[in-house]
């Protein structure tokens, strides 16, 4: 499919109701209102087409770029790229989709250890979601991670609202990796408490580290007692 053919597609796919969910999601700016079933089919269709994410990104439009991001060839994701890219995220939506984006080039760890420490609130949110996705990289040591955990406890709740909430999620990621992490986690989750962010006109919450560390926890073990049963 060519960069017409894929815009076109994508405005017929949009509907007034998803437009109104994704505005209280706060999205806002040029969107068709296409579901991410939709954006799924779009891909898998199309499959890796590095020019046409990169004119579907120039567009701004929100469907354009979540489209983008599934469709680029991560290695060809240069470092000015990403920098470029990042500077442009607006919303939690858009932000989640670079930042699986990005976990996937050669320059994920260079990238998200900068982006944290980055001022704008999306770049940083975008740098902290990619640190919770790095846990699962065996290659890192558990000691990698235990900077993070420290400035966590330190900064979170002066952070901006929504790196406060992929903070937490990068807590919760950490701990889950278990053994020692773990119950590092869990002694920074207690000492930060609650993590108050504000979620717009949605029923979304932010869950509880230290609770949702113990369930996942429990739920490995059940998972660990049932595969040495057989």
């Amino acid at each position: 499919m060519n960069f017409e053919e894929v815009m076109k597609q994508l405005e017929s796919f949009g509907s007034e109701q998803t437009r109104k969910t994704y505005a209280r999601h706060g999205i806002n700016g040029a969107m068709f209102g296409v579901s991410y079933a939709n954006l799924g089919a779009l891909k898998k269709k199309i499959k890796t087409d590095h020019n046409l994410a990169r004119e579907l990104w120039a567009t701004g439009n929100h469907e354009a770029r979540v489209l983008a991001t599934m469709i680029a060839d991560p290695a060809q994701m240069s470092s000015k790229d990403l920098d470029a890219w990042a500077k442009e995220l607006s919303d939690m939506g858009i932000t989640d989709a670079f930042a699986k984006l990005a976990a996937q080039t050669p320059l994920a760890q260079k990238k998200f250890e900068k982006w944290c420490e980055a001022k704008d609130e999306w770049t940083a949110t975008a740098g902290w979601m990619m640190v919770g996705q790095a846990v699962a990289n065996q290659a890192l040591p558990d000691a990698y991670f235990e900077p993070y955990l420290e400035t966590i406890e330190r900064d979170i709740h002066s952070q901006k609202n929504r790196v406060r909430y992929s903070m937490n999620s990068a807590l919760i990621a950490i701990g889950m990796r278990g053994g020692a992490l773990q119950k590092k986690a869990l002694a920074v989750a207690k000492k930060i408490g609650k993590v108050e962010v504000d979620h717009g006109d949605t029923n979304c919450k932010t869950p509880d580290a230290a609770e949702y560390i113990l369930k996942a926890a429990a739920h490995r073990d059940k998972q660990r007692a049932k595969a040495q049963a057989k």
